[in-house]
C-alpha cells in the first residue's frame, strides 16, 4: 500500500531551495488573494503580472523535465478552471472570469508541491505526514457529512475517497501529499475572503459541497498527475518534431514546396 513511498530507513538531505520555493509561494497564495478581495480588473492584471515573473524566476533553476511539467499543469489546469468556472459553475471568482494570476498561480503551486515532495522533511518523514493528512482531511470529510456544518459536503467526502486512491495506489504520492498542504492553504483563504465560492450543489452530481470541499486536494491532484505523466508524452513528441524537420528527404521537400509557391 505505501510501496511509492521512500524507504523509511533512508536519510535524506535537506535543500535550502526546496524550502524557499514553498516559503514563497504560500506567502504569496496569501498576500495575492487578500489583495485580490477588493481588487479591481486592473489589480488583477498586475496580481497576473507579478505571478509570471515570480514563475519564470522560480523555474530557472529547475531542470526541463519540471518546467515541462509546469507548462502542462498551466494549461491544463487553466482549461479545467474556464470549464469548471464560467461555464459549469462549480465555483465563482468575484467577477466571474478567471482572474489574470490563475494561470501562473497554477503553476507555483505545483511547483511548490514538487519541492516539498523531494525535500528531506517529507522524504524523511513521508509516514507520518501521510498519516497526519489522512486523519485530518477524513475528519473534515466526516464533518461536512454529519450534519453539522452549514453547508453539506457530500462532494467533499467523494473527493477524498478520490485523494486516498491517488495518495495510497498513484505513482508519484509524495507529489500528492505536499499538493494537500498548499491546496488547502489556497482554498481555505480564498473562500474566507470571497474571492471565489463554491456553489453549495455540484451541477454535476447535484449534491452538496462546502465551501471548500473537504477532499478538494483531489482536483489538484489530478491536475498533477497529468502534468507529470504527460511531461514524457510531450518530450517525444517535440524529439519526433525534430527528428522529421531534420530528416534531410524532408527538408528537401519543404523546400522544393517553397520554390513552387
Amino acid at each position: 500500500m505505501l510501496r511509492h513511498f521512500p524507504d523509511a530507513n533512508t536519510v535524506y538531505p535537506h535543500k535550502t531551495r526546496d524550502y524557499f520555493i514553498a516559503a514563497f509561494t504560500f506567502f504569496c497564495v496569501a498576500v495575492c488573494l487578500l489583495s485580490d478581495a477588493n481588487a479591481d480588473l486592473d489589480k488583477q492584471q498586475a496580481l497576473g503580472i507579478c505571478g509570471w515573473i515570480f514563475l519564470a524566476c522560480l523555474l530557472s533553476g529547475e531542470n526541463k523535465e519540471v518546467r515541462m511539467q509546469v507548462g502542462i499543469a498551466i494549461i491544463f489546469a487553466t482549461i479545467g478552471e474556464h470549464f469548471a468556472s464560467p461555464y459549469m459553475g462549480g465555483y465563482t471568482y468575484r467577477f466571474g472570469n478567471v482572474p489574470a494570476y490563475v494561470p501562473p498561480g497554477h503553476g507555483m503551486v505545483y511547483l511548490t508541491a514538487v519541492a516539498l515532495a523531494r525535500s528531506g522533511l517529507f522524504l524523511n518523514h513521508a509516514r507520518a505526514i501521510a498519516g497526519f493528512v489522512v486523519l485530518v482531511c477524513g475528519a473534515w470529510s466526516i464533518w461536512g457529512i454529519s450534519g453539522l456544518a452549514e453547508q453539506g459536503d457530500s462532494v467533499g467526502a467523494l473527493l477524498y475517497c478520490v485523494f486516498l486512491a491517488y495518495l495510497f495506489k498513484g505513482r508519484s504520492p509524495m507529489v500528492y501529499l505536499a499538493a494537500f498542504f498548499i491546496t488547502t492553504w489556497l482554498e481555505l483563504i480564498g473562500t474566507a475572503v470571497g474571492t471565489w465560492k463554491w456553489a453549495a450543489i455540484d451541477p454535476v452530481l447535484q449534491l452538496p459541497q462546502g465551501n471548500p470541499p473537504s477532499g478538494v486536494a483531489a482536483w489538484y491532484c489530478l491536475v498533477d498527475a497529468v502534468a507529470i505523466g504527460g511531461a514524457p508524452l510531450a518530450f517525444g513528441g517535440l524529439a519526433n518534431i525534430r527528428d522529421y524537420l531534420k530528416s534531410p528527404k524532408n527538408r528537401k521537400s519543404a523546400y522544393q514546396s517553397s520554390g513552387n509557391e
